[in-house]
């Protein structure tokens, strides 16, 4: 249900997205810099910022953007340091929350991320309050139409994944975290384009809402996307 869970939520996000495409220009900027940061600005060597460069390029993206954000990255450009932080909350009927955050002021980020929660339903809590609820791993979903599954199993497996599941949307590749970046240059060099590659917090087991909870849930979600330092929310209802 984890996958369900999460195909469902990659489709609602692609039907808000132009509607916020400054939104997602800000959220690639930081993921490039970081991504430049980490793993170097060339993106033949750095399988995570050339994907990114893909999707920042489907988003149509202006490359004076990509290159400033790459540039930021490596250091030949100033800008701003960014630390990555993680908070945990429960939403309404006590869904667990994971968000990740990017953030030049994490004071900020906490009091915005809190006075979300509260606002619709929920509340922040204390690192670790609802962590082991997830599985914290790389994770992949890739469209049905990209590749088979014998393929993709002997690919990812190859590359060092410890699983490969297949569902009615397609297929779902996980691996742990340090495995991430080998996977997807993997899946890059095979020519198998993802819907979502992200290390991700992967709910161990779902929790049945009503249609009226599911309702409160998305709103909270799109009230965290919606913040300029949030790069990422994950929950663990099961909307059925």
């Amino acid at each position: 249900m984890a996958g369900h869970n999460k195909w469902s939520k990659v489709k609602r996000l692609k039907a808000v997205t132009d509607s916020r495409r400054g939104k997602v220009f800000s959220r690639l900027s930081r993921d490039i810099t970081l991504a430049a940061k980490s793993g170097g600005g060339d993106p033949d060597a750095n399988a995570r910022l050339r994907t990114l460069i893909l999707k920042a390029r489907e988003a149509n993206m202006p490359a004076d953007n990509v290159d400033r954000a790459i540039k930021k990255g490596t250091g030949e450009l100033p800008g701003v340091v960014y630390d990555d932080v993680v908070y945990e909350g429960y939403g309404p009927s006590g869904i667990a929350f994971i968000v990740k955050v990017t953030t030049d002021n994490k004071t900020r980020s906490a009091q915005d991320v809190r006075a979300i929660f509260a606002k619709h339903g929920g509340n922040l809590a204390a690192t670790g309050a609802v962590g082991f609820q997830f599985l914290h791993a790389g994770q992949f979903l890739i469209a049905k139409d990209q590749t088979t599954e014998d393929r993709l199993m002997e690919i990812a497996l190859e590359a060092g994944a410890d699983d490969v599941i297949t569902t009615d949307d397609g297929f779902e590749v996980r691996c742990e975290v340090t495995r991430f970046d080998k996977v997807l240059h993997a899946l890059d060099a095979a020519g198998i384009k993802t819907v979502s590659s992200e290390i991700a917090y992967i709910p161990t087991n779902t929790v049945p809402v009503s249609a009226a909870v599911v309702t409160s849930i998305e709103k909270l979600h799109d009230a965290l996307d919606e913040h300029d330092d949030v790069q990422h929310v994950f929950s663990n209802e099961d909307a059925g």
